[in-house]
C-alpha cells in the first residue's frame, strides 16, 4: 500500500484552506466536548457542504464537536469554524441540559455553559468588545 506524496498532502492542504475560506479561528468558543443540536435555521446558500452534512448528523442526535470531526474526517479547528459559522445562522444550537444545571450553593458554572452563553451573547451582539481596552 503506497503513501500518500507531498501532492496529495497540499490538496488536503488546499481544501481545508477552502473549506473555512482561509480562517483559522472559530467565532465561539467550542471545546471537544461541547454538544450540538439543529436549530430552527438554515445555512447560507454559500456554506460548505459539509455544513449540510454537519446539520443532518445533528438532526439524528445530539452530536459533539469532536465526534462531528470524525465522522466529517476533518481538522478540529475547521469543524469549529463551520459549527461557528452554523451557530451564527441557528442552524446550530447548544442546548442546556442538566449537565449544565446549577448543582447548588457555591457551585461554579460549567465549560459548558459558559460557552453556550459566549455563543448566544456573539450571536446577539456580533461586534461587542469583550474586554475594553485600559485608557
Amino acid at each position: 500500500m503506497s503513501t500518500p506524496g507531498p501532492a496529495a498532502e497540499q490538496a488536503v492542504f488546499v481544501r481545508t484552506y477552502m473549506l473555512t475560506r482561509g480562517r483559522t479561528k472559530p467565532r465561539h468558543l467550542l471545546g471537544l466536548e461541547t454538544v450540538l443540536e439543529a436549530g430552527p435555521g438554515r445555512p447560507g446558500p454559500a456554506q460548505a457542504e459539509e455544513c449540510e452534512e454537519i446539520l443532518a448528523l445533528c438532526r439524528e442526535r445530539r452530536r459533539s464537536v469532536a465526534e462531528l470531526a470524525g465522522r466529517l474526517g476533518r481538522p478540529v479547528t475547521a469543524v469549529k469554524i463551520l459549527v461557528s459559522d452554523l451557530l451564527d445562522a441557528d442552524a446550530l444550537t447548544v442546548p442546556l441540559t442538566h449537565a449544565y444545571a446549577d448543582t447548588g450553593a457555591g457551585s461554579r458554572p460549567s465549560t459548558q455553559l459558559l460557552a453556550a452563553l459566549s455563543a448566544s451573547i456573539k450571536r446577539k451582539w456580533p461586534n461587542a468588545v469583550a474586554y475594553p481596552e485600559a485608557g
